[in-house]
């Protein structure tokens, strides 16, 4: 690994953590030979760079194992969408409640979005009517993220959990 190291001396530090001092490269490289473990460049950009013997392998596992252990607590949400038409029955308007509600137990963000075909679209106060049942009913456990957004023929607004 000397190769890597440029520095004549460097300030060494052992396996166990105690500071050596500052030593000339070859000193640092046999030490570690010794020990039967790497030199490893810690600080380059110290003047004189520091090194540490380690087992390089290892600290590479280990800093593995921390990164997929964080990876593994972090809470992944997404965002789902749910349409509307502002004709809808009551049966339909209830089943997309019961899964914008799942949603959000899920603590996925929901997109509730009211498409307009046609001739709809002259009707666009019954879907913002639409989005204030929805709004309503979810008050509990959801929260409005913005306004009411009209795109096209689709009028939409993204709700989070509480």
């Amino acid at each position: 690994m000397n190769e890597l190291i440029k520095s004549p001396l460097v300030r060494l530090i052992d396996s166990a953590g105690g500071q050596v001092g500052i030593v000339p490269i070859e000193q640092a490289l046999r030490m570690a030979a010794e020990a039967g473990e790497d030199l490893v460049e810690v600080a380059p950009n110290a003047d004189p760079p520091v090194c540490r013997v380690m087992d390089y392998g290892k600290f590479k596992y280990q800093q593995a194992k921390k990164a997929q252990e964080a990876k593994k607590k972090q809470v992944q949400s997404q965002l789902k969408e749910i349409k509307f038409r502002p004709k809808i029955e009551d049966h339909d308007f209830s089943f997309k409640m019961r899964k914008i509600m799942d949603f959000l137990a899920e603590n996925n963000r929901v997109k509730v979005t009211v498409q307009f075909r046609g001739r709809e679209i002259a009707y666009l106060d019954r879907g913002r009517e639409l989005l204030d049942r929805v709004l309503q009913e979810i008050s509990e456990v959801g929260s409005v993220v913005g306004t009411p957004k009209l795109e096209g023929r689709f009028l939409s607004i993204v709700v989070a959990p509480k």
